[in-house]
């Protein structure tokens, strides 16, 4: 089957369609019911509006019928017909926009959560713009489902079954024949328009991407760029990107030229079909004139719901795109996941058998380990670059998953070898760990960290802002903030990834010892090469080859001689 046939589409669409029909359902409705709702008033305001003009016409060319011709019944009709077609319309747009904002943004949480699974976080890491992109560019294209395909459409069949109901009060077979030919050629053009448009529509958001990612590297890169001699290669990637946009561009404009031509002439079509059936319809006494204009008008008004169909289907190629990028991470289920629990008393870390890989090796980083942690005991994990500490530490904190064996821990909190800061106020780099944190609780772990009076002396204090990585503050401010940020999160088990590398020694010492005091009677797993940080340690796991090949308890001849084997301050 291939790729564009409906059945793969279907399975391609459900996985993103269900969460997002889940998500506001009720809203989802009441916004597709106002809107055919709003086109169903409008095609009886204009109708009706026809027929009492021209009611009103004949009416008048004989003085009898003058006085006995009702004109506050249809006058009021319309007047009501007016007013409930604009509440409706507000009403429905208020709706379908508030609904489609509230499920894109509950598809965006369900998206950042497939991303904080197993081995997805790390793909983030490794190309940031890409899912980025994911995030924002793609989700929006979402609102295509519902906005310019689900609601449009909904209106149209609406349309098309009132205007066959008139038709079909005048003469049935006019009425039927008139619904099923707006339906089929109203919805058939859109399927038609979507097909063809599908590629363009995919060339032109895998174009934007391309220029986005290059202008950025171009104006990120400009100084290595030229010292590579790169810099006119990178401005010709970028205008072959642009020239990919424009020429996609071009071609769902002429496409959309087509289909507003194909829907242009089906409705002239349909008028004249129209105008012809009515015609015979007077001519043989069976309806008036006023009916004949009631349904003239009718068959106008019912081809225009079909046509706001173009857009949506010029844009489905983008949806389908989405939700084929999109659709593995939200479907990904909550298997993977690192048990985890809050009794104090139990252990702190187990693992059974564990081995894992790095996604695309074929060699295991740990092969068949066992590890086990008492609740409150401080380990180190040592060993030579490459042995598989910090493979370990991303198992264990759930950033990878391991092919065999099981992980349960207590609720962790991780301390990266890097400090990850944001272009934000340092309260709110701070509040990442705790949102709810008032700001006597965030001075007071910046006062434990060490790092209070530096903030203190700073001209906007806890309001200073931070550039791009933590831009304005030293490696020591730096690991300061991040060693704060760790005490305000409350977990029994804190895991550290060599968290006083590129310190100096006075620096590096200092925060040692506030960690030392600020631990109580957590649980600590450290993985270093440094002696000062394994030293705070009542266990030396030595690892080597993604094994445990020693496990030395403090006391111990044989912990100190690792101990003194480690690289030094």
């Amino acid at each position: 089957m291939s790729e564009g046939t409906p059945m793969t589409t279907w399975r391609e669409l459900r996985p993103v369609l269900r969460p997002f029909l889940a998500a506001q359902p009720r809203a989802l409705l009441w916004g597709a019911l106002l809107a055919a709702l709003t086109v169903l008033m409008g095609m009886a305001l204009l109708g009706l509006s026809g027929w009492f003009i021209t009611a009103t016409a004949l009416a008048g060319l004989n003085l009898a019928t003058a006085f006995m011709f009702d004109v506050f019944a249809p006058s009021a009709g319309i007047r009501l017909l007016a007013v409930g077609r604009t509440l409706s319309r507000y009403a429905e747009r208020l709706v379908t926009h508030d609904a489609t904002f509230g499920v894109l943004a509950a598809l965006r949480v369900r998206l950042f959560r497939g991303w904080a699974r197993a081995e997805a976080a790390r793909a983030l890491l490794m190309q940031p713009a890409k899912l980025l992109f994911r995030l924002t560019s793609d989700i929006d294209a979402l609102e295509t489902l519902y906005l310019r395909l689900i609601v449009p459409a909904v209106a149209a069949l609406g349309a098309a079954l009132l205007a066959g109901v008139i038709l079909g009060v005048m003469h049935a077979g006019m009425g039927i024949g008139l619904a099923l030919w707006l339906v089929a050629s109203g919805w058939g053009m859109a399927v038609l328009v979507a097909r063809r448009a599908r590629r363009p529509a995919i060339l032109r958001a895998h174009a934007i991407e391309a220029l986005r990612a290059r202008a950025v590297d171009l104006v990120a890169g400009q100084t290595d760029l030229v010292m590579a001699g790169r810099i006119d290669a990178q401005r010709e990637a970028l205008a072959q990107a642009d020239l990919r946009l424009a020429q996609a561009d071009c071609a769902l404009n002429r496409l959309e030229t087509a289909a507003g031509l194909g829907y242009g002439s089906a409705g002239t079509l349909t008028l004249v079909a129209v105008l012809l059936g009515v015609g015979v319809l007077a001519d043989v006494g069976t309806i008036g004139a006023p009916a004949a204009a009631l349904a003239l008008l009718v068959a106008l008004t019912a081809v225009e719901p079909f046509a706001a169909l173009r857009r949506g289907a010029l844009d489905a190629g983008r949806t389908w795109l989405a939700v084929k990028r999109l659709a593995p991470r939200m479907a990904a289920s909550e298997e993977g996941e690192v048990p985890s629990f809050n009794d104090a008393t139990a252990f702190a870390l187990r693992l059974v058998d564990v081995t894992a890989a790095h996604p695309g090796s074929a060699a295991p980083a740990l092969q068949q380990l066992s590890l086990h942690m008492a609740a409150g005991e401080r380990v180190a994990l040592i060993g030579p670059s490459g042995a598989g500490k910090s493979t370990l530490l991303a198992v264990i904190t759930g950033e990878m998953a391991p092919r065999t064996g099981s992980v349960a821990r207590q609720v962790a909190c991780l301390l990266t070898q890097r400090t990850e800061l944001f272009q934000d106020s340092l309260r709110d780099n701070l509040r990442l760990a705790d949102p709810s944190a008032d700001d006597a609780r965030l001075w007071a772990v910046l006062q434990a960290a060490g790092f209070a009076d530096e903030v203190r002396a700073m001209a906007r204090g806890l309001d200073t802002a931070l550039g791009e990585g933590g831009l304005g503050l030293s490696a020591g401010q730096s690991r300061r903030l991040a060693l704060a940020r760790l005490f305000l999160r409350d977990t029994p088990l804190w895991v550290m990834d060599e968290p006083t590398e590129a310190l100096d020694a006075a620096t590096a010492n200092d925060v040692l010892a506030r960690l030392r005091a600020r631990a109580g009677g957590r649980s600590l797993l450290i993985a270093t090469h440094l002696r000062r940080e394994a030293e705070v340690a009542d266990r030396l796991v030595c690892m080597r080859e993604g094994r445990i090949v020693a496990d030395l308890q403090r006391g111990s001849d044989a912990f100190q001689a690792a101990l003194l084997a480690l690289r030094p301050d």
